[in-house]
């Protein structure tokens, strides 16, 4: 019996939704995840390669991104950050980094 999505997958529809949200056509070109653990909390960490063309709504979306409220059920987003930027060409690759934890 399947459980649904997993978090990382969840992660992916609501970065899509969120980008589509601020007028951005966003493409996951790859993504992973492992398994993390503290003390207290188990979760994954993320990294998301997404491609988009270069524009001020792109920009904009990515500024907001740290901040973005993505609703991850049975998960929290502890932590999302855009770690790289590389414009070429009117493309835009850009590389997400993300931490759930389970709720």
């Amino acid at each position: 019996m399947s459980r649904g999505p997993d978090a990382g997958a969840r992660l992916e529809r609501g970065l899509l939704a969120h980008a589509a949200g601020a007028g951005c056509a966003v493409t996951i070109v790859d993504a992973t995840w492992v398994r993390w653990a503290s003390a207290t909390f188990a979760g994954a960490r993320h990294t998301l390669w997404l491609q988009a063309a270069t524009s001020a709504a792109l920009d904009r979306w990515l500024a907001d991104v740290p901040e973005a409220e993505i609703a991850l059920r049975d998960h929290l987003l502890a932590d999302l950050v855009v770690t790289d930027i590389v414009q070429t060409d009117g493309v835009a690759r850009i590389t997400v980094e993300a931490l759930t934890v389970e709720a």
